[in-house]
């Protein structure tokens, strides 16, 4: 047998050039290992620890939570008389609030069905089909529908004066100005992370700033006959 020096491992994908798959390993030498961090994870069994883990975690501080404090239970439901302001729980207060406004069937099927759905479907637009920043590509014409869609959405919303709807639909639009004027290169921290966003990611935002608008305004701002009122005098 020869020397243990001429026996060479080599890296080579063409089998007509380097037929043999025989490596030689000394003992001053290791084999060469090439590692490249992912971006994405398998479902199982990564992704399900991390549920259950997040899962674990959740219910135990609603335990701690539970025991510490009471939850804010009123008394007996009298059936001869109905509490005013009657509200629903605090997760249905942002659609109770949109009810102040706009027709039942708007409010509660209309609005919620439509927003669903499109944080179901948006995704699987081919703008969005590997995740990448809005305003990474076809900017000019993107700017031309979003000018359009957020100009039409505001009138809508001034129309049956839900201004407290307004607020956080303008704060959105502004944030996502912000991240169209960016240019991605040059761009650091926040306004980079901005501007990597998908179109996904913005419609997610609007709708949670929505609801929370809406839910703490029907939680601490609607009193008798859901009139408007200020927190610290009560009557809500």
């Amino acid at each position: 047998m020869s020397d243990p020096k001429d026996f060479v491992a080599v890296l080579d994908s063409d089998v007509r050039k380097t037929p043999r798959r025989v490596a030689f390993i000394t003992r001053r030498t290791s084999p060469q290992v090439r590692v490249k961090d992912e971006d994405r994870v398998m479902t199982y069994p990564e992704v399900f620890f991390r549920v259950v883990v997040a899962m674990e975690v959740m219910a135990a501080a609603l335990v701690v939570t539970s025991l510490l404090w009471d939850a804010p239970l009123e008394g007996l439901a009298d059936p001869m008389h109905t509490p005013n302001p009657a509200k629903a729980p605090w997760y249905f207060l942002g659609l109770q609030e949109l009810l102040h406004y706009f027709p039942p069937v708007v409010a509660g099927v209309l609005i919620p069905g439509l927003v669903v759905m499109a944080l179901i479907i948006i995704p699987y637009f081919n703008i969005n089909v590997e995740a990448e920043g809005l305003w990474l590509r076809n900017r000019a014409k993107r700017l031309r529908i979003f000018g359009v869609v957020v100009a039409v959405f505001c009138i809508f919303l001034a129309v049956f004066d839900v201004w407290v709807a307004l607020v956080p639909t303008l704060l959105v639009a502004g944030f996502m100005l912000l991240a169209a004027q960016t240019n991605p290169e040059t761009a650091r921290g926040f306004r980079r992370w901005l501007v990597s966003k998908p179109l996904s990611f913005w419609i997610m935002t609007w709708f949670l700033c929505e609801l929370v608008v809406l839910t703490a305004i029907g939680t601490f701002f609607r009193g008798p006959g859901w009139s408007w009122v200020l927190p610290w005098r009560g009557s809500y």
